[in-house]
């Protein structure tokens, strides 16, 4: 199985030794970010720094001047990390290290871009904006996407992109010091506390037969016994519609899915439009489920596959974790990758890597993901590393 590790160029940059020992991993490509959201970052191997504190989210590379004169809504520029282009550094010894490079894109989630310009974020049922979600469905902000996602993915030595958050972002988010688990509240409820009731949302409602003040009014009624302290703790689609009602519930997946859909086919093809020839890789970070919101956007799966290249499907967790999320793609035609955390102090297995791999390629992934070689201790790294040798042995 090809194997690709997550890294920032943070990591490779002022680090001479860095593309090397990524190399020595036993990986044959690296899944570089060009566009992230804000973070904080241990670097625990970095010769000159412990700590990257990346402010907001901002463009690992000098945006474009004429593409973003006179908009609005427009890529930040980084200044964290030293050098005009530091995703091209980190791409130049990586690739003279014998790895392949592909860009890592995040879209949909930007806290900085909520904060200047409130009226593109997603608006809940009680009125409260989100400012780390854009909402997808505002013209602007579809636009903004779908450019950056063209320049963002299609960087100088890169062979294909892997775009995050191409789609709903909701309430589900390590914002700030988050302080929102005092209550319980499952995937259904998350839904309902992940609609949005913007303008363009609430003409989207009418377009499907839906009365946003009804719909409104309805999503309050669900999520009461939530904050009386009953629990809302249920999950899946059917535990949406029991919630809300079938009806309802249906119709807000049939708008919120129109508006992803067109998303992702447009920023696919703007990726496509820039590469410079039809082997560019595109993949998206997905959820089968389609009601799902985040990183890991929910997608119809017969949809996406005929969209993209494929998808890259987060696989950490038991036997039943791999085949909830891989199980729906198996059979379809385009890659599958297995995304798999290795960061023991992030929740992560590096010491299962082996036997999950191999769970995962009966499954049909045919390509594995490590989360986060950068971020990962050195035991950690000497387990993947171990994985790796045993996998290419098998």
């Amino acid at each position: 199985m090809k194997a690709s590790a997550f890294l920032y160029p943070w990591d490779v940059v002022g680090d001479p030794d860095a593309a090397a020992r990524l190399a020595a991993l036993g990986v044959q490509q690296v899944t570089l970010a060009s566009a992230y959201h804000s973070t904080r970052a241990l670097t625990p191997r970095h010769p000159g720094r412990r700590i990257v504190t990346a402010e907001h989210a901002a463009v690992l590379y000098p945006p474009g001047a004429a593409r973003w004169a006179g908009r609005a809504l427009r890529p930040y520029a980084q200044s964290w990390v030293a050098g005009d282009d530091p995703f091209a550094e980190a791409a130049e010894a990586l690739a003279a290290a014998g790895l392949q490079v592909h860009s890592w894109v995040v879209l949909a989630h930007n806290s900085r871009l909520g904060a200047e310009h409130p009226d593109t974020s997603v608006v809940n049922a009680y009125g409260d904006r989100y400012p780390w979600a854009p909402c997808i469905a505002r013209p602007d902000v579809h636009a903004y996407l779908v450019d950056l996602a063209a320049e963002a993915a299609v960087r100088p030595g890169t062979a294909g992109t892997e775009l995050e958050s191409c789609g709903w972002y909701g309430f589900a988010h390590l914002h700030a010091h988050d302080k929102t688990s005092g209550v319980t509240l499952g995937d259904a409820a998350q839904y309902l506390m992940s609609l949005c009731f913007c303008d363009d949302c609430r003409a989207g409602y009418a377009s499907v037969g839906l009365d946003a003040g009804e719909l409104r009014a309805a999503v309050r009624r669900a999520l009461e016994p939530a904050w009386s302290g009953a629990g809302a703790g249920e999950r899946g689609w059917a535990a949406v519609e029991a919630l809300l009602g079938a009806g309802l519930a249906d119709a807000t997946l049939r708008w919120r899915g129109q508006v992803a859909g067109r998303l992702q086919e447009a920023a696919v093809a703007a990726v496509r439009g820039a590469a410079a020839g039809p082997d560019f890789q595109v993949l998206l970070h997905a959820d089968p489920a389609p009601h799902r919101t985040g990183a890991n956007a929910g997608t119809d799966p017969a949809h996406i596959m005929a969209t993209a290249d494929g998808v890259v499907l987060p696989c950490t967790g038991g036997d039943a974790a791999r085949e909830a999320v891989l199980g729906p793609f198996a059979g379809r035609p385009g890659v599958l990758a297995a995304n798999f955390n290795v960061v023991s102090g992030m929740g992560g297995s590096p010491g299962t890597l082996e036997r999950d791999a191999a769970h995962a390629a009966s499954l049909g992934a045919e390509e594995l993901r490590l989360y986060h070689a950068g971020l990962a201790s050195g035991p950690d790294l000497d387990a993947v590393t171990k994985a790796l040798s045993a996998v290419r042995g098998g």
